[in-house]
């Protein structure tokens, strides 16, 4: 990406004050074998241009006073609560000297694993975005991971990627940190705990039926008994008298 710069002969509180009120945005580039030198750029333009991810993850060709620098942006500031950028920095780039980066992480191919299309588990990025070392003709744009091998209970480290040509992880003491975990989604552990007290209600209201109908039919039986004890034997009609 191309951006055009001016060189800032001003500085200050007031001096950059003064270049935001007429739509300009201080800045500062560094690095190199050059001295640290004041620039100025369209605000507009910079704005947009910070919208876009490669701007802040690849080299940048910089058109100062004729002349093109190759930069890095290495930091922004923003207005607390207003759409502006109050300043910006630029490193220059040495082809032959390493660069420390941050470089956004783009995942592809949950959908299709099995972690999501047999057992509809929930794929969770734990990072988006992955701290590296390369010469300035390695930086790439972004890091692809693809997530299509994915299975239940298992989660995706960074020994499981291949990383682009020349590129080294930057780990800060975590030798193999995790990128992606699978978590099995709320509904399916509902079920999956359901399923156990479903099995354990069955036989306890079976063996809760069967002294009922028992104590039933030996109540019935004992209330018949007594009834066909106390019924009278049927006796013989008297004779009439002459």
């Amino acid at each position: 990406m191309k951006f055009v710069a001016f060189e800032r002969k001003s500085e200050g509180t007031g001096a950059s004050r003064r270049l935001r009120n007429v739509g300009k945005t201080p800045g500062i580039v560094y690095g190199g074998t050059g001295q640290p030198q004041l620039i100025e750029l369209d605000h507009n333009a910079l704005w947009h241009a910070l919208k876009k991810e490669a701007f802040h993850s690849s080299i940048l060709e910089m058109d100062l006073g004729g002349a093109t620098n190759k930069v890095l942006l290495r930091d922004v500031q923003y207005h607390p609560f207003r759409q502006q950028v109050q300043h910006v920095d630029f490193q220059r780039v040495d082809a032959n000297t390493r660069l420390h980066m941050k470089v956004p992480l783009h995942f592809k191919g949950s959908e299709e694993s099995e972690a999501v299309k047999v057992d509809h588990c929930l794929v969770n990025p734990v990072v988006n975005d992955l701290d590296i070392s390369c010469l300035p003709a390695d930086l790439p744009e972004f890091i692809e991971v693809d997530l299509s091998g994915l299975k239940k209970g298992t989660s995706l480290h960074l020994a499981d990627i291949t990383l682009p040509k020349g590129v080294k992880a930057v780990t800060h003491g975590k030798p193999n940190p995790v990128l992606v975990s699978v978590v099995t989604s709320a509904a399916e552990e509902s079920a999956a705990d359901a399923a156990p007290d479903a099995a354990a209600a069955a036989p306890a209201a079976d063996a809760k039926a069967a002294p009922a109908a028992k104590g039933g039919k030996d109540a019935k039986d004992a209330k018949a008994a007594p009834a066909a004890k106390a019924a009278p034997a049927a006796k013989a009609p008297a004779a009439k008298k002459k």
